[in-house]
């Protein structure tokens, strides 16, 4: 898929206010205004206090507060099982940690599925998982132009593979590598599709120049002072001749992608063909 086959179509308007109920307690909530028709992530954690986290800052966050995107999070561990609250059990044939109980995160699913539309097309629900198909910015400009999404925040050894069959989860992975849960992994997924949406970035244009944007890497970047410890800026970015900073930017693009990412070059070569 390319880019622009990944871009929304339509951007969505966002423009009266409203108050949307939450499935949080109210006494545990700060109500704050929705734009009509705003993106919606509901985040199913054992650590809800983990959110907003980084999102509530800068950009992603002043659009949170603003109303242009809107954050749930649905506690897990009250859906748990027994004077405890158990929300785990051993692993089927033995085997170290615990997993999550398929029974437990299917109640958790349910409530954050109330009011959001069954078309997973329009509402995903995903799991982040490190065996999951990776994440890409394909994939956020497709989150980004859905209605909202649901997030399954894995922790210990998984989730019981039933409730992902059972729902139709989507697992994806940020990488070949293993946190300890899944908070931080839906944060930087949730960054990463947030700023997509309309108004949420100062400058629209700033996500159609960046890394990945084309299939490339992003060219390099300067600023002031012209020169730093002897190092100067290029030549062409001062030269005001923009036909000439749009070849130079291309072609240094192209170098990063080659020496860096053969991978993406070679998906970028051979979509030429």
């Amino acid at each position: 898929m390319s880019d622009e086959e990944a871009k929304p179509s339509v951007a969505k308007s966002h423009g009266r206010l409203s108050i949307s109920a939450s499935l949080k307690p109210r006494d545990l909530m700060d109500e704050t205004p929705r734009l009509k028709g705003a993106w919606v992530a509901k985040i199913v954690t054992l650590f809800p206090e983990a959110f907003p986290g980084t999102l509530g800052l800068s950009l992603t966050g002043k659009a949170l507060a603003e109303g242009r995107w809107a954050l749930e999070t649905i506690d897990l561990r009250p859906f748990g099982e027994g004077k405890h609250r158990n929300v785990d059990d051993n692993p089927a044939g033995g085997g170290a940690g615990m997993v999550l109980r398929a029974d437990v995160v299917a109640k958790a699913l349910d409530a954050a599925a109330i009011g959001t539309p069954k078309d997973r097309a329009r509402w995903p629900v995903v799991y982040m998982s490190p065996r999951g198909r990776p994440f890409d910015q394909a994939t956020a400009r497709r989150l980004a132009a859905a209605d909202g999404m649901t997030l399954l925040c894995g922790r210990f050894e998984g989730v019981d593979e039933r409730v992902l069959e059972a729902y139709g989860i989507e697992e994806i992975s940020l990488g070949d590598f293993v946190l300890t849960g899944g908070e931080i992994a839906a944060q930087a997924m949730l960054d990463a599709t947030v700023r997509l949406l309309p108004g949420v970035l100062g400058n629209a244009a700033s996500t159609e120049e960046e890394s990945f944007s084309s299939g490339l890497l992003e060219y390099p970047q300067y600023t002031r002072p012209t020169v730093w410890q002897g190092r100067e800026i290029p030549a062409v970015l001062m030269s005001g001749h923009h036909g000439e900073i749009a070849k130079w930017r291309k072609a240094e693009a192209e170098r990063l992608t080659r020496e860096r990412r053969p991978d993406l070059w070679a998906k970028h070569e051979g979509g030429k063909r």
